[in-house]
């Protein structure tokens, strides 16, 4: 990748950005869950056969982390990303499992440019992210803002002005 930042105007309707591989760890599971969400088929693969799950299984909290890590080394980092307001959808079909290794892709739903925030543009994606079976394990949507390309004219200044 250039060294120039990808900004809203490289957010068109279609594009797709990869996301991974991301190889799940029993000790990043588990040193989530210590912290964050301490059930026990979080905790302990006995525990974890013993679930629905199947085994010792990623916290959805766990799987939204791994997911944000895979999208900001994909394009977040490498774009003038202004931040997110929220977000709209949040599932998580399948669980993640200790050996699991994760990857997909974020697909740009729409773009417009915000009225209430000149310069910045608001980009809706749809992220889907699979395990090394072609499972599908988390769906996301949400939007993100990310800065304008920003000229002389775009931001108030004349070239007689600017020098």
């Amino acid at each position: 990748m250039s060294a120039e930042k990808l900004s809203f105007e490289d957010f068109q309707p279609g594009r797709r950005f990869a996301l991974g591989p991301k190889p799940v760890t029993t000790e990043e599971i588990i040193e989530f869950a210590s912290e964050f969400d301490p059930q026990p088929m979080h905790l302990d693969e006995a525990a974890g056969r013993a679930s629905i799950l199947g085994g010792l299984a990623a916290s959805g909290w766990h799987t939204s982390s791994m997911f944000m890590r895979m999208m900001a080394d994909s394009y977040v980092l490498h774009s003038l990303c202004e931040g997110a307001p929220g977000v709209d959808l949040m599932e998580w079909r399948k669980p993640v499992l200790a050996g699991d290794t994760l990857s997909g892709h974020s697909t740009v739903l729409e773009a417009r440019p915000m009225r209430s925030r000149p310069g910045i543009g608001i980009v809706k994606f749809r992220h889907e992210v699979e395990n090394q079976r072609g499972e599908l394990v988390c769906v996301s949507e949400n939007s993100v803002m990310f800065g304008m390309r920003a000229g002389p004219a775009d931001i108030g200044i004349s070239p007689e002005t600017s020098a």
